[in-house]
């Protein structure tokens, strides 16, 4: 028999609430709405956030719970879900260090609108409300930022609608799978290595397909070169072909 190759992943966090001072600030530097901001005012903000460790696959928020906190990501991964109309969980993203998720009524919205959980363990920055509306009153070019990035984001998930509605299954995983690749990919000997585990439901999750019609493109995809698979990883062997892929649009 065969041998079970070795997972290619090396996705490496520090242990539950291990994040150092010094990490917090470069992530919260790193944030775009606190980017513009001197270091001291970046030391205040640091003070205002609240540190919390997650283990694998434990929630950290639940969509329809009262919006009171926003979350930043400072190690580790963290999954966004949505549940559909047609009952499933739909995965709308898998977020690394120095992104943000949850809202705040002071945005605007009243309730979280997606799940978030812990994909690995992880390390979770976290502010209230009230102390980020105190934040937006103190620094008014926070606050524009924060309206340019929730337009932004606004957009990428219009765009995201538009893919499930037009492309077929092929060209909604070519998409995922080149999203993933951008934002994970690491130059490996098996190819451009998406540094995130991943299975067949993840995948079908984000696609808005089912576990087998995901599983049936994924080995057609290996079978024409496009990529290579093994146990919860992926790796990209040709990206040109995979866009041309994410161009299928559905008849």
């Amino acid at each position: 028999m065969t041998p079970r190759r070795k997972t290619p992943l090396r996705i490496e966090v520090t242990e539950t609430h291990q994040c150092s001072v010094d990490l917090r600030l470069q992530i919260l530097h790193g944030l775009p709405f606190f980017a513009d901001l001197p270091h001291a005012d970046v030391k205040h903000v640091n003070h205002l956030f609240h540190e919390y460790g997650y283990a694998p696959n434990e929630t950290i928020c639940f969509a329809g719970d009262p919006a009171e906190r926003l979350f930043v990501v400072a190690d580790g991964r963290v999954k966004l879900m949505r549940h559909s109309l047609s009952g499933k969980n739909v995965l709308l993203d898998m977020l690394t260090p120095g992104e943000f998720f949850g809202s705040l009524s002071a945005l605007g919205e009243d309730v979280y609108p997606d799940t978030a959980e812990a994909q690995t363990q992880s390390c979770v920055l976290s502010i209230s409300a009230a102390d980020f509306r105190h934040v937006l009153e103190k620094h008014p070019k926070v606050a524009l930022k924060v309206l340019e990035t929730t337009a932004l984001r606004l957009r990428d998930a219009q765009e995201r609608v538009r893919q499930l509605s037009a492309l077929t299954v092929e060209g909604r995983v070519a998409n995922v799978l080149l999203v993933l690749g951008k934002k994970f990919g690491r130059r490996s000997d098996v190819g451009l290595l998406i540094e995130a585990p991943m299975t067949r439901d993840d995948l079908a999750a984000m696609t808005g397909t089912t576990t087998e019609s995901a599983s049936r493109v994924m080995s057609q995809f290996q079978k024409d070169g496009l990529i290579q698979t093994g146990r919860k990883w992926v790796s990209i062997l040709d990206q040109k072909a995979l866009e041309q892929a994410a161009n299928a649009e559905a008849g």
